[in-house]
């Protein structure tokens, strides 16, 4: 709510262009009857129909930390889809790691993954880039931590696929 006493929200559009540059562009604002996540839902699904975009096409959305996220993070952790998602990135983050072996199989590996990229000239170096990395638990208490998770697994999938080849060929008549 701001000073004119009327619920808003502002939006804000951010693509990557033909150059794959990111670029944002405030579009406008957009008066909203209250802020649970179905009036935010229904304000944005107006506001693409309004400017001819295709909301299949949205790939995410960005919010303020506003209260009115908590509603939404509750609707998505009731989603079947959703909880089966991160239940099965918390299983892969539990099966790699579940060992000080498999964790040092995965930092060896992902130093390995480094050491080709290095030497076949397609690493991005820079100022705290490349860091040692290890997959990252999510906790139960912050949504943001899930996102942590995702990064993790994302920056590391090549040597988590490798480690877990390795369990699979370490245990052939375990297929569970």
């Amino acid at each position: 709510r701001d000073v004119s006493i009327k619920e808003q929200m502002a939006m804000v559009l951010r693509y990557v262009n033909d150059k794959g540059q990111i670029i944002e562009r405030f579009v406008g604002v957009q008066h909203v009857t209250d802020t649970t996540s179905s009036a935010l839902k229904e304000a944005i699904d107006e506001f693409f129909s309004s400017v001819n975009l295709s909301f299949s096409k949205l790939r995410g959305q960005g919010y303020d930390g506003a209260s009115n996220m908590r509603a939404l993070v509750a609707v998505a952790k009731k989603n079947i889809d959703v909880n089966s998602f991160f239940t099965t990135a918390n299983s892969l983050v539990n099966v790699v790691g579940a060992s000080c072996k498999r964790r040092d199989a995965l930092r060896a590996q992902y130093q390995e993954e480094l050491v080709r990229a290095f030497e076949d000239d397609c690493l991005i170096t820079g100022r705290g880039l490349n860091q040692e990395r290890t997959l990252k638990r999510a906790g139960d208490t912050r949504w943001n931590s899930h996102y942590g998770t995702l990064i993790s697994i994302i920056s590391m999938f090549p040597s988590v696929v490798n480690v877990l080849q390795m369990i699979v060929d370490d245990n052939p008549n375990d297929r569970s």
